[in-house]
C-alpha cells in the first residue's frame, strides 16, 4: 500500500475533528443545520490552521445525503466520498496561483448557470485568492454579488490584506487563529498512539513550539522525526535532527555574558558552524530565548513542566537574573532587525561571530535609565548650603535676602550690618550641580566600562 503522509492521514473529516476552531465550527454547523449558509465565506490564517479543510467540510455537509442531527457530514454518500476523493463534478477546488487570471475566471462564470449534479449546491473554493490579479477579482465581483441560488463560493487566504476589499465585503471572513501548544500535543499523542511510535511529552512539546502554531508544520514534522529513528523520540533528538540548537547551548552564553567572556563568542560559532546548523533558525531561536528572559522578568511566563525540564526551568531563571531588563529590550531589538532585514540571507562565520560579540558587549552599555533614577535620587538627597554675603548679586539677593536679624547680645552702640545665614541652594544652582554630578558619573561609567 502507498505510504499516506500524517498531514494527510489524519486531516479531519468532521467538524468535530477540527482542532482548535471552535467558534468557526460551531457557526458553519449551525449555517447548515438552519439552512442559512451564505453565498461566500473567506477563510484567513497562517498556514496548516484548517483553511481549505474546513471549507471541505462545510461543502461536504451542504451537500451530504445523510447528513447528522449535529449537523456533520456521514462520509459515506457518493457527495461526501467524491468530494474526499477530489473528484466531485459539484465541488470544483481552483488554486489561485496557477489560476490566476482574468480568463480562468470568466471560464468559472460561464459555468455558474449549471446545475450541480448530484448535490444540492455547485461549490467554488479558490485557494490563495489573494494571488488573483486585479483584473481577475474585477471579473468575479458581479457574479459573487448576485450568484445563482445553487452556487457557493469558498476563498481561502493567508493574505486577507491582498485581497480586494470589494471582495472581502461580500463574503462571510472568518479568522482561523494559531493552534495552541497544548492542542497541538494533545492531537501529536493521539496519532502517536494510533501509529506506534514512542515520544517523550517534551519531544512533543519541542515539536509543538518549533511548528508556532501551524499543526500541518507539527505533523509534517512528527513524520519525518519518526522515519529517521524507531527508538524512542527525545527532545534532544529532535534539535540534533532538524538543525536546531539546543537551549543549554543559550545558557552557555548566558554565562559567558555574566562572565564578560569574549571569547566563547569565537568558540560557539566554531562549533556552531561545525554542526552544520542553519544560522537563521539558530537565531530565530535565540530571539525566542531572550523572549523567554524578558517574559520571566516581567512575571508573564509560567514555566510548565510540558515544555520545560527541570534543567531548563533552572537556566532559564538563573539567565533572567543575569540581565537587565534595558539590556534585554537592546538584544531582543537587535535581533530583530537582523532577522528580519533580508530573507533568510547568507551568514558566514565572522558573521557569527560578530554577532555573538555585539550581544555579549551589551554587558559594558550604559543603561541610560539607571542613570537617571540616580539623578533622580541625588536631588532629592542633596541639600548644598552656601553663606549668602552683602556682595552678592542685587538680582540674587532679591530671590533670597533674609529680614536683618539683630542680636540682643551685642551692646546697643555696636551697628549690625546683617546676619550672615546659612540657606539651601536655589532651584537653578541645585540643576546645574545635579547636572556636573551627571557628566562626571557619565564619564566615571564609561572609563569603567
Amino acid at each position: 500500500m502507498d505510504y499516506k503522509a500524517i498531514a494527510r492521514r489524519f486531516r479531519p473529516k468532521t467538524f468535530s475533528e477540527v482542532t482548535g476552531q471552535e467558534a468557526v465550527v460551531t457557526t458553519l454547523r449551525n449555517a447548515v443545520l438552519q439552512k442559512k449558509a451564505s453565498h461566500a465565506y473567506l477563510f484567513t490564517g497562517i498556514r496548516g490552521t484548517g483553511k481549505t479543510t474546513l471549507a471541505r467540510i462545510f461543502a461536504k455537509a451542504l451537500n451530504c445525503e445523510n447528513l447528522t442531527s449535529l449537523g456533520e457530514p456521514c462520509n459515506a454518500c457518493p457527495s461526501c466520498l467524491e468530494i474526499m476523493e477530489g473528484n466531485s463534478l459539484d465541488f470544483i477546488e481552483i488554486d489561485g496561483a496557477s489560476n490566476r487570471g482574468i480568463d480562468d475566471i470568466r471560464n468559472i462564470n460561464e459555468t455558474l448557470g449549471y446545475r450541480a449534479i448530484k448535490g444540492r449546491f455547485k461549490i467554488y473554493l479558490i485557494d490563495e485568492v489573494h494571488m488573483l490579479t486585479k483584473e481577475a477579482f474585477n471579473a468575479l465581483l458581479k457574479s459573487l454579488e448576485e450568484p445563482p441560488l445553487n452556487v457557493k463560493f469558498f476563498f481561502a487566504t493567508t493574505e486577507p490584506l491582498k485581497v480586494l476589499p470589494t471582495i472581502v465585503s461580500r463574503c462571510q471572513r472568518f479568522d482561523l487563529t494559531r493552534i495552541s501548544n497544548f492542542e497541538i500535543i494533545k492531537k501529536l499523542r493521539s496519532i502517536a498512539k494510533e501509529i506506534k511510535v514512542e515520544i517523550e511529552d517534551e519531544a512533543l512539546a519541542t515539536i509543538a513550539r518549533l511548528s508556532e502554531g501551524s499543526l500541518r508544520d507539527a505533523e509534517s514534522l512528527f513524520d519525518q522525526i519518526s522515519c529517521s529513528t524507531s527508538d524512542l523520540i527525545t527532545a534532544p533528538y529532535i534539535l540534533e535532527t532538524v538543525g536546531f540548537a539546543q537551549r543549554s547551548d543559550f545558557f552557555a552564553l548566558d554565562e559567558a555574558f555574566l562572565k564578560n567572556d569574549l571569547t566563547f563568542a569565537f568558540t560557539f560559532a566554531a562549533k556552531l558552524f561545525s554542526s552544520g546548523k542553519d544560522i537563521t533558525y539558530f537565531l530565530e531561536n535565540l530571539l525566542e530565548h531572550y523572549r523567554n528572559l524578558m517574559l520571566i522578568q516581567l512575571k508573564h511566563l509560567q514555566l510548565d513542566d510540558a515544555f520545560f525540564s527541570k534543567e531548563e526551568k533552572e537556566g532559564y531563571l538563573a539567565g533572567s537574573t543575569i540581565y537587565e531588563t534595558a539590556h534585554l529590550m537592546h538584544i531582543l531589538d537587535y535581533l530583530s532587525d537582523l532577522i528580519h532585514q533580508s530573507s533568510r540571507p547568507t551568514y558566514k562565520k565572522v558573521h557569527l561571530e560578530m554577532i555573538l560579540l555585539h550581544i555579549l558587549q551589551t554587558k559594558k552599555r550604559v543603561v541610560l535609565e539607571s542613570l537617571v533614577e540616580k539623578l533622580s535620587n541625588l536631588e532629592k538627597k542633596t541639600e548644598i548650603v552656601y553663606p549668602i554675603k552683602e556682595e552678592i548679586k542685587p538680582s540674587l539677593k532679591e530671590e533670597i535676602v533674609l529680614p536683618l536679624v539683630k542680636d540682643e547680645s551685642v551692646k546697643e552702640d555696636e551697628s549690625v550690618k546683617e546676619v550672615v545665614l546659612e540657606k539651601k541652594a536655589p532651584p537653578s544652582v541645585r540643576h546645574d550641580t545635579v547636572l556636573r554630578f551627571a557628566q562626571v558619573e557619565f564619564s566615571g561609567t564609561l572609563k569603567k566600562n
